[in-house]
């Protein structure tokens, strides 16, 4: 249940002043003592002091993990089923708290951590733990005198590195399936947002054994890296920028691991025609379609930054959506009317201000935005106002990765180049389609290279529908209860029946 809107407050929560690591069930502060400070992106305050971890403590919260394996690896579906249930009670307990730091620590509007990424964390939990009592063993006969049987093993401690963009929901969407999986954790959270975990920690500790769940806090040079090539971690998973992906994938190589990796995207949103064949409930929907670029200030894998819109309807199209792209509301991150929120730091609003300056020199040309917002309430914070290019796809500001509020518009002529341009791109990880033609929906979600193709539809996550992405995108999928198997070993055991030798000797 999504929390009541009344009751968030507007007010700064009550935090520690420094968070260590959680190691082995217990707060451990950092070996050699190092702490760095995090920083609220809403009004650019200190929030609190950051253990700074190197390799030393990597190993540590291994070693926790190892001895804690020893009878989780070998607990009963039953058993993790009702601890992940038990995960999602409490979350959904707590709701509002972990709201109010998840957006003090990220600096996305209020209204969404507590009305979408909250909720959704406790029902993937829930999907987990529910789907693992589901699931049957896989036997059959050879002949009359044998039998082979796949058997589901987990694979022990699994390292998970999580993105700053969804702090909560991107370590509910790796601890669910590999806790559901029988294995233990050791999690680097994103150095810019690592309160939120140990928020959420907090509440949970006590449902889980100790040493099941390990969180080390630092950056990525100095504990990520360690992290991914521990001889003793058997799979990493990671979600963050294409680049640091290829380094994971170098670091996890060393010990031939497998890695799942949920990369950086540029998204194609593309309108046919017919969706402004009547001015009605779906056209409304498309124009919110589009407008979707503002989710989480655009900072989103997913984002629909590159706009495809058919030529003949471009103009009357984009009048409606520049309308209300600027009756976006900004302001108190914490208030339930804001809409859009702060950039998750002065670094992250750097590069995007950045862009914008590219997108100018490109001869990109600005429809509305490309500024910052002085917001009157916290002026200190990382606020820029959403922001709309019109340009061609071979520009950088349609290449390339922003990871904010802005939206590349080009135009089409037909499906044959609506297609082309939607698969210009080194990415593939998301993509939308609107049509009221379910014909041309199909064959273009069919033709478009990325692994999520939302029709008629934008921004919809959910537990049992898997997630990942094509080319540069990443590897493995994430959600939906194939994810288990990223979490396991297959065995395969082949009984024979028959008492008499084969003959060979």
């Amino acid at each position: 249940m999504a929390a009541n809107p009344d009751e968030i407050v507007s007010q700064r929560p009550t935090l520690r002043e420094k968070y260590d690591n959680y190691i082995g069930g217990e707060w451990v502060a950092p070996v050699d003592g190092g702490y760095f400070e995090d920083t609220s992106p809403i009004d650019g305050s200190v929030l609190a002091k950051i253990a700074q971890s190197n390799e030393k403590d990597v190993d540590l919260a291994v070693k926790a993990a190892w001895k804690a394996a020893e009878s989780w690896n070998k607990s009963s579906a039953t058993e993790r089923s009702n601890v992940l249930l038990k995960i999602a009670d409490r979350i959904e307990e707590n709701l509002d708290m972990l709201a109010a730091i998840e957006t003090w620590d990220n600096g996305k509007p209020i209204r969404e951590s507590s009305l979408v990424d909250l909720p959704l964390a406790v029902d993937h939990f829930r999907y987990f733990g529910g789907v693992i009592r589901s699931e049957s063993g896989e036997s059959s006969d050879l002949d009359s005198t044998r039998v082979t049987m796949e058997v589901h093993e987990p694979l022990g401690v699994v390292g998970q590195i999580i993105p700053w963009n969804f702090p909560i929901l991107m370590a509910t969407w790796k601890l669910a399936p590999a806790l559901a999986a029988g294995n233990c954790v050791v999690m680097k959270p994103a150095e810019q947002t690592p309160i939120s975990i140990h928020a959420l920690i907090e509440v949970i500790a006590d449902l889980l054994p100790p040493g099941t769940v390990n969180i080390i806090n630092g950056f990525g040079p100095e504990a990520g890296k360690p992290l991914a090539r521990h001889p003793d971690i058997k799979k990493v998973a990671f979600t963050g920028e294409t680049t640091t992906g290829r380094l994971i994938m170098q670091y996890a190589s060393e010990n031939l691991i497998p890695v799942t990796l949920e990369l950086g995207g540029k998204s194609p949103n593309v309108f046919f025609d017919s969706v402004m064949a009547e001015d009605d409930a779906f056209l409304d929907k498309a124009i919110e379609g589009f407008v979707m670029f503002a989710v989480n200030q655009g900072e989103v894998c997913t984002c629909p930054s590159r706009a495809l819109i058919q030529e003949n309807i471009y103009d009357e199209f984009m009048e409606r959506c520049l309308k209300r792209t600027e009756a976006i509301v900004m302001g108190d991150p914490l208030e339930m009317t804001t809409m859009m929120g702060a950039q998750a730091s002065n670094d992250q609003y750097e590069k995007i201000l950045n862009y914008m300056d590219v997108g100018k020199q490109e001869g990109a040309e600005v429809l509305t935005g490309a500024e910052k917002f002085d917001n009157p309430v916290h002026p200190n914070g990382y606020y820029i106002k959403p922001t709309i290019f019109k340009g061609n796809n071979k520009m950088r500001i349609f290449q390339e990765e922003i990871f904010g509020p802005v939206v590349s518009v080009t135009t089409f002529k037909d499906e044959a180049e609506a297609l082309a341009i939607a698969n210009d791109t080194l990415y593939g990880l998301g993509a939308g389609v609107w049509t009221r033609d379910i014909h041309q929906m199909q064959s273009m979600a069919r033709g478009i290279e990325a692994g999520r193709i939302w029709c008629n539809c934008f921004h919809d996550y959910p537990a049992h529908a898997s997630f990942g992405g094509y080319k540069k995108s990443g590897i493995g999928r994430e959600t939906h209860k194939m994810m288990l198997n990223h979490y396991r070993h297959t065995k395969n055991i082949i009984v024979s029946y028959d008492k008499n030798k084969l003959g060979f000797f």
